[in-house]
């Protein structure tokens, strides 16, 4: 089962980084934290790893819709984006796809919400490519 939605894109990292917080504000969203994981291992267990963000990216307006209608669904927000380099130096950004996430709560009401967070998870995706690309373009 597929529970992301993602997009390849051309670029140096932190500047993926950089262009998807500014997507996801567009989209109205805040990011709540943004975990290094890179650092995090290499300080917690001396491991090296490739470069990995995970931006937590949550819409209060439809967190509380949400909310409202399944109390419980604090326990999947917020929302996550990762940034992560592949193995072959290329730089992905995926999201959680909201219609699988919320799939698990058995509760209808929530399907409109998922498919709202859904579509701008798209378009965020869609931004970071357009706006990389007319980067380089430049």
């Amino acid at each position: 089962m597929e529970y992301t939605i993602q997009t390849s894109v051309a670029g140096e990292f932190d500047k993926v980084v950089e262009t998807a917080r500014k997507a996801l504000k567009n989209e109205g969203f805040g990011v709540l934290c943004d975990i290094d994981v890179q650092a995090t291992l290499e300080e917690k267990l001396g491991e090296e790893f490739r470069q990995y963000r995970i931006l937590g990216a949550c819409n209060p307006g439809l967190a509380h819709e949400g909310l409202n209608e399944e109390i419980e669904l604090g326990a999947l927000l917020p929302c996550n984006i990762i940034v992560y380099e592949t193995n072959d130096g290329e730089v992905m950004v995926s999201a959680v796809d909201p219609q699988q996430l919320v799939g698990i709560a058995d509760n209808e009401a929530l399907n409109s919400i998922a498919t709202e967070v859904h579509d701008r998870f798209e378009r965020v995706l869609s931004s970071v490519g357009t706006e990389l690309e007319s980067i380089s373009e430049a």
